[in-house]
């Protein structure tokens, strides 16, 4: 028996790309939260056009991702023909 092989050890289930595509997204708004906040701290002006758009395209995506994984609208899983 190989002496690597532990048959105890639970398999760690891998991260599919729409989960790893929710995860950058979620960063992406997380980085630009915290930038945009020292920027305005410091200069005392807010980018009010820019975050409306930063939050509304990442917003956007996220939801789109989250309708497929409930809807499974994946390639080749549609059913009806």
């Amino acid at each position: 028996m190989n002496p690597a092989y532990r048959p105890d050890k639970p398999k760690r289930r891998k991260l599919k790309g729409l989960d790893k595509y929710v995860i950058f997204a979620l960063s992406v708004v997380l980085i630009y939260t915290i930038a945009e906040f020292i920027t305005a701290t410091i200069t005392g002006v807010e980018k009010s056009t820019l975050t409306v758009a930063i939050y509304g395209f990442w917003a956007g995506e996220i939801v789109t991702c989250g309708l497929i994984k409930i809807f499974k609208l994946r390639k080749g899983d549609n059913d009806e023909t």
